[in-house]
């Protein structure tokens, strides 16, 4: 296998073929070694500015290359439904490496699409294999015709701030203008092939915070998860929600920010019958597939267990 790297600062070989963007690697160069793939890989690391966070009154910016590990460790105090979320993936040694950017726009997890002598809609063919083939890990809210749920956890965390993202052609898009919503079914998000993300940011830190961060996953540590769930609450003194983010992830084409969880949970002190209904809400409009039911049952735990957390 023959693999071109280049800097940012290169010029781009006459002739080059496909180029793809490189910024920690860790699931660029698992896709490589699967696939055999042997591109042109641009390397971002060098970019002035790339890996740092700047702070002001008015906004927290992360650089596309701010490390998942930075961000736990350093924006715990103020972001921490970001930073619980940050450090819930993965291992320390991919923490280390993996970035921001590259969370948010890895690819898809699916054995079929991942898997070098298959073809779906992301790998360039027709159909979706996973559908009428093995799903166990797929949505539960199937609403696109690719059935395997967007594998970024900080996208899901990023909603629940209202976070913004910039690139090389545009400013301030969120979250779901960078995923889509799933429709089509060849993307696993939506920037031009010439298109780099360069920053994100985040709204002022909200005094009192608190938040709680769980994945129920198929072993003790270091898994996908088969369903998440993030949730940040501000409370005034008498201990009522003022203002509040919940969102899931691994359960559909795209995270999903809960807004009538939300509601409903707004004006409350979170006691057990809201936490109960909350629950129950999380799972309006699923609809699994044959051997995603279970995750049915998983959600409405999963958004329990951090609500009961972040109350406590």
């Amino acid at each position: 296998m023959s693999i071109t790297i280049l800097t940012a600062y290169d010029e781009r070989p006459d002739g080059a073929g496909e180029l793809v963007y490189r910024a920690g690697g860790t699931d660029l160069q698992e896709r490589l070694r699967t696939t055999g793939a042997t591109p042109h890989v641009l390397d971002l690391t060098g970019v002035r500015g790339f890996a740092t966070v700047e702070r002001t009154d008015a906004a927290t910016t992360l650089g596309a290359g701010v490390t998942v590990a930075t961000i736990a460790r350093d924006l715990a105090a103020d972001y921490p439904a970001l930073a619980l979320t940050a450090a819930g993936l993965a291992t320390p040694q991919v923490r280390a490496a993996a970035t921001i950017g590259g969370n948010l726009l890895q690819r898809t997890r699916c054995w079929y699409f991942r898997h070098p002598h298959t073809s779906c809609f992301k790998s360039g063919g027709e159909g979706c294999p996973a559908r009428d083939g093995r799903h166990l890990y797929g949505v539960v809210f199937d609403t696109a015709p690719c059935v395997h749920p967007h594998p970024s956890s900080l996208a899901m965390a990023l909603m629940t701030y209202a976070a913004t993202i910039d690139t090389t052609q545009r400013d301030g898009l969120g979250v779901g203008d960078v995923l889509g919503d799933g429709s089509d079914p060849s993307r696993d998000h939506l920037l031009a092939d010439d298109e780099v993300l360069t920053r994100v940011t985040l709204p002022p830190p909200a005094a009192g915070e608190r938040a709680a961060y769980f994945r129920s996953i198929s072993r003790f540590e270091a898994e996908w998860p088969l369903v998440e769930a993030v949730v940040r609450v501000v409370r005034d003194d008498a201990g009522t929600v003022t203002s509040c983010g919940v969102a899931i992830g691994g359960v559909a084409p795209v995270p999903l920010r809960l807004s009538a969880v939300e509601e409903l949970l707004t004006g409350t002190s979170l006691d057990d019958d809201t936490v109960s209904a909350a629950a129950v809400e999380a799972t309006r409009g699923a609809r699994p597939l044959p051997e995603t039911g279970y995750k049915v049952q998983l959600v409405e735990a999963t958004v329990r267990e951090v609500l009961e957390r972040v109350r406590s």
